[in-house]
């Protein structure tokens, strides 16, 4: 007898107008149903089915003779999150390209609810005339590629490289492993998305959102932002410490540091850059920058200078306290004391200034850090207990002192806080450059 199946199967609707061999007319009202369908950001199939009787297969699929049974319309909607974080991008310097194989109107629909402009829209048969220059020509201004074949995305990711741009392509079936592998960044969906994908991907999202691509460009760049202030910081905190150490030895003055002074000053600043620093929110104006370029140097020139002109400011106010106290005969271990105290409380006024490059003081000082704030619990407790207990005044070697010594010290901390924050806006521009 001979084998007599029958198959139905879903599939382009313009592969199955072409297998059903319809007519002119039928591809025109299909064409309209369609668009219509599409224009709802539905992904449509067709469904056609045809039966075969006999002994040898036909050499191709135009050879059956296909029925075609209607269209399927599959809504797969946008995740809230997604016109929010194409947005962001955007203020970000960051260009977000959609690249898909929908069918073109389709594409156009979910682009539009995605924020996409869809004037400068490319399909997958006119990448298919172009030379490799002139796409790289093209994708500096298309936004949305449609119908397109995984081929082709490989050729727009090396477009778009040629171009010198940084690439990071998105991606979770078989056919986006070679794109996905020739991007600078490749993300592969962590929870649809395949074995391959995944294995050719250098990052995985979880939750397969893209809203937290977004989410890992502000913390990376509030990550590098807090690099940038605890170097600064190091710059600065340094050169006070380093000059008061050398001016008596220079000058023949009473040594200030001995070693439990310089541990106690190592205790401060190595959770500050630890720790402070590291806790530190972004910046509100972290995703309205422009992307940096590879190439940007960490400690740059003018990072560099800010640091040692803060570092050395500090440096002059606690030098001129300390030599004016001792030009008026105070005890030296008075002098001492206050010397420290006023270098401490310095200190403090750089932790504050390298907190922010871009907000003003009252908005850094309301920008919530906890660790910030038990460090500074600690350093008030111990500079406290320094003061009233014989004990560890004796073995910090200092002197009684009284409420103007004290006084004095907190103006030098917010003295050095006021004037760095009144010259850090000639700094700005170059600090965030």
């Amino acid at each position: 007898m001979p084998d007599k199946t029958s198959s139905s199967r879903p599939r382009a609707p313009e592969a199955i107008a072409d297998l059903c061999h319809l007519n002119a007319p039928d591809v025109a009202a299909l064409t309209r149903s369609m668009d219509a369908m599409a224009a709802e950001g539905l992904r449509v199939l067709g469904v056609a089915r045809a039966s075969f009787a006999g002994q040898t297969w036909p050499d191709s699929q135009h050879n059956f003779s296909f029925k075609f049974l209607g269209l399927i319309g599959l809504a797969d909607p946008l995740r809230p999150s997604v016109p929010d974080a194409v947005s962001e991008c955007r203020s970000a310097g960051i260009k977000v390209i959609m690249i898909t194989g929908d069918y073109p109107t389709t594409a156009r629909a979910i682009a539009r609810q995605a924020g996409f402009d869809t004037e400068d829209f490319v399909t997958g048969t006119e990448v298919e005339q172009l030379t490799n220059g002139e796409l790289a020509v093209r994708v500096r201004t298309a936004t949305v590629f449609a119908r397109i074949m995984p081929e082709q995305k490989l050729r727009i990711v090396n477009a778009l490289k040629a171009n010198g741009e940084i690439v990071a392509m998105t991606g979770d079936g078989v056919n986006d492993a070679p794109s996905l592998k020739a991007a600078h960044i490749g993300i592969a969906m962590g929870g649809r998305g395949t074995d391959v994908a995944r294995e050719a991907s250098s990052i995985v999202l979880l939750d397969d959102d893209f809203g937290s691509i977004v989410k890992s460009v502000r913390l990376g760049r509030r990550i590098y932002d807090n690099l940038r202030k605890a170097m600064g910081f190091i710059f600065a905190v340094h050169v006070p410490i380093a000059g008061l150490a050398l001016l008596p030895l220079l000058f023949g003055l009473p040594i200030l540091f001995g070693p439990v002074h310089i541990a106690f000053l190592e205790m401060v600043i190595d959770p500050v850059c630890s720790l402070v620093f590291e806790a530190e929110t972004e910046e509100e104006d972290v995703m309205r920058r422009r992307p940096r370029t590879p190439d940007e140097p960490l400690f740059s020139a003018p990072l560099i200078a800010w640091g040692l002109l803060q570092g050395a400011f500090a440096f002059a106010l606690v030098a001129a306290i300390f030599v004016v106290a001792f030009k008026r005969e105070m005890p030296e271990e008075e002098v001492r004391a206050l010397a420290f105290f006023s270098l401490v409380l310095a200190i403090v006024g750089l932790i504050f200034v390298n907190r922010s490059f871009s907000a003003s003081l009252v908005t850094a000082l309301r920008r919530p850090n906890p660790v910030l704030s038990l460090v500074l619990l600690a350093v008030t407790t111990i500079l406290s207990v320094t003061l009233l207990w014989p004990f560890a005044r004796g073995l910090f070697r200092f002197g009684p002192l009284h409420l103007d010594d004290l006084a004095l010290t907190l103006g030098a901390g917010v003295l050095v806080l006021v004037f760095l924050e009144l010259l850090k806006p000639l700094w700005r521009a170059q600090l965030q450059s």
